[in-house]
């Protein structure tokens, strides 16, 4: 019963129910299938041709044993949608972070030399990656505990790459729009006044063109920049001198980012030990970033605020190292 009186699995929740697995079932195998072989790739186990047949599959699954599934004791669910109160677990996000990076570095000690997780980029249109049958096979499962009807791969595709289908005339005229566009930059000589945006729908039909909107202009100070623009700084400086640089220019920033890597948060306090560290360093030691000899720059995004506290969007900072 929930705080109201009103039974808590009444419209519009739905009762769960738990699936029994079986190899005879093709939705539970391939998604079991595709799961373990994105699981061995992050984590570098090798894959056998035998991994990626169905019916072998199914031969080794069944001499998995696995343990029935005991409901923790003592666990208290709130039924209150109101309730606000946040569990002790929740409050320090980042006592919860130190204490797990801190099992990480305790744990990286037993793995072997050379040892390096492989995340996955999500890609949706390679049908031979087995991407879209674990988000297919995530979705229908939990669609069928919940007696929600199940989709095929191919919508679960549309779903999850958040797309709409295109006819092939439509992407034609885009495709030919593009090339008109292309062939006056490989000309060159061009004014931004000769290129032009196009607006179609071919339902109508209609077609209209303009001149490309100037960028946003962001101002800070006595300086002005658009998103085509870029910072760079000469000299294989330390992430306080990049910092302390910033600070310059009214800025003061808060995150350093290289790639999906975060390089420095004013939030963590085990960050402060890499102001002292070479930017280019830090950048091979956290986000694994390899520098080629020809490479003389490291492009890194910023994120800062002015003295208000007020959040400003700069250009990408490029770093010359050498």
């Amino acid at each position: 019963m929930t705080s109201s009186g009103a039974p808590f699995w009444s419209a519009p929740k739905r009762f769960p129910r738990p699936l029994e697995f079986s190899t005879s079932d093709p939705s539970q195998l391939n998604f079991i299938l595709a799961a373990a072989i994105l699981r061995a790739e992050t984590f570098g186990i090798p894959i056998p041709d035998w991994a990626k047949n169905p019916v072998k599959m199914a031969e080794a699954v069944d001499k998995v044993i696995v343990p029935d599934f005991q409901p923790k004791q003592g666990v208290k669910i709130e039924t209150d949608e109101k309730a606000t109160s946040l569990s002790s677990a929740s409050v320090d996000d980042a006592a919860v972070i130190e204490e797990l990076i801190a099992k990480l570095e305790s744990i990286s000690q037993t793995l072997p030399p050379g040892f390096q997780m492989k995340p996955i980029q999500f890609e949706k249109d390679d049908d031979t990656n087995y991407h879209m049958d674990v988000i297919a096979g995530f979705a229908n499962m939990r669609a069928r505990n919940y007696s929600i009807p199940e989709v095929d791969k191919l919508k679960a595709k549309f779903i999850a790459g958040r797309i709409i289908p295109a006819i092939a005339t439509s992407t034609a005229m885009a495709t030919g729009l593009v090339c008109l566009e292309l062939y006056k930059v490989i000309a060159g000589g061009h004014k931004v006044e000769d290129y032009r945006n196009t607006f179609a729908n071919l339902a109508i039909p209609l077609f209209s063109m303009a001149e490309p909107v100037p960028p946003k202009t962001i101002k800070h100070q006595d300086m002005a920049w658009t998103v085509w623009d870029r910072w760079t700084i000469t000299g294989n400086i330390t992430l306080r001198e990049l910092l302390d640089w910033l600070k310059e220019k009214g800025l003061n920033a808060y995150s350093i980012s290289c790639g999906t890597s975060l390089l420095y948060n004013l939030m963590f306090p085990r960050h402060k030990e890499r102001l002292d560290k070479k930017v280019v360093d830090v950048a091979r030691e956290v986000a694994k970033v390899e520098v080629p000899p020809y490479r003389r720059h490291l492009d890194v995004v910023v994120a800062c605020e002015d003295d208000d506290d007020n959040d400003v969007d700069i250009p990408l900072v490029s770093i010359y190292f050498r």
